[in-house]
């Protein structure tokens, strides 16, 4: 192939790229853009494309009352309890399906398979009963249990690829060396596996942090309200709904979210560097 239709395919490929990009992002511009704005321009049919003289007038309704403070607690609670759990018992199981043969492992890999499929909805009756008889609606242990149960399917099925896919040879080569068994296993094999870690830690924190009718059905009392439920009370009957308030409140809850990433970022970056050098 020449040069120049080489030269096309990359402005092509460009140009395309350039305008997902564009797609994808336009719906957080307009986001943060409305939440500097009355809401008299907000509904107003032409749009406000640049907030020139907007004010903070909405971000000082959220910060009103402690109620974003409250659930803004809960959420972390909830989000971090549920990436620890979901992370300590997916990497065991992970590495028990990709290291270990026995009895009922197909099994147990289908049966993770047949759980992604079922609707969360169609689980909502027996989870409330489930928590109502342990005591823990409207309680962070309850919801981060129940996420727990969302998250721990696909975690297990993503890690059990990255356990797979480090050859059990490093861990032979390691043990002729002179390591046990596990002292190969986290010398070696476990730094290659952080990227691994990272990407469903990662998902898990938005599964967590932006679910919405799990803890609606759990966290009915109103000092219990998880960060989505709380945006919720934005909407009222009689006054319509504030919708100034929600995307202000929206945009501080993206806040965490892009920072967290921001962080693991790097840490993906360095797991998978050590990873390298030590395998």
């Amino acid at each position: 192939m020449s040069r120049t239709p080489r030269r096309s395919l990359r402005i092509g490929a460009n140009v395309v790229g350039v305008v997902a990009f564009l797609v994808a992002i336009f719906p957080v511009y307009w986001m943060v853009n409305s939440s500097f704005l009355n809401r008299n321009e907000i509904r107003n049919p032409v749009p406000t494309w640049v907030p020139f003289g907007g004010n903070l007038d909405n971000y000082r309704t959220v910060f009103e009352t402690d109620q974003f403070l409250n659930a803004l607690k809960i959420s972390l609670m909830v989000t971090v309890l549920t990436i620890v759990v979901a992370l300590a018992f997916a990497f065991v199981a992970a590495v028990a399906v990709s290291r270990f043969r026995f009895r009922g492992r197909m099994s147990f890999i289908v049966t993770l398979l047949v759980i992604q499929m079922i609707p969360v909805e169609g689980l909502f009756i027996s989870q409330y009963k489930m928590l109502e008889a342990m005591d823990l609606l409207n309680t962070v242990i309850g919801l981060s249990l129940v996420y727990v149960s969302l998250v721990l399917p696909f975690t297990i099925w993503t890690l059990r690829g990255f356990v797979t896919g480090v050859p059990y040879e490093l861990e032979e080569a390691a043990m002729m060396d002179g390591c046990s068994r596990t002292q190969a296993f986290f010398r070696i094999t476990f730094p290659l596996l952080a990227p691994g870690l990272v990407a469903t830690g990662v998902f898990g924190f938005i599964q967590a942090w932006n679910e919405f009718t799990l803890a609606l059905v759990v966290m009915t009392r109103e000092d219990q309200r998880t960060l989505p439920l709380w945006l919720s009370t934005f909407t009222d009957v009689n006054r319509g709904t504030d919708w100034g308030g929600i995307m202000a409140g929206s945009t501080l809850i993206a806040v965490p979210v892009i920072v967290f990433f921001l962080v693991v970022q790097g840490r993906m970056v360095a797991g998978l560097t050590s990873g390298a050098v030590k395998g």
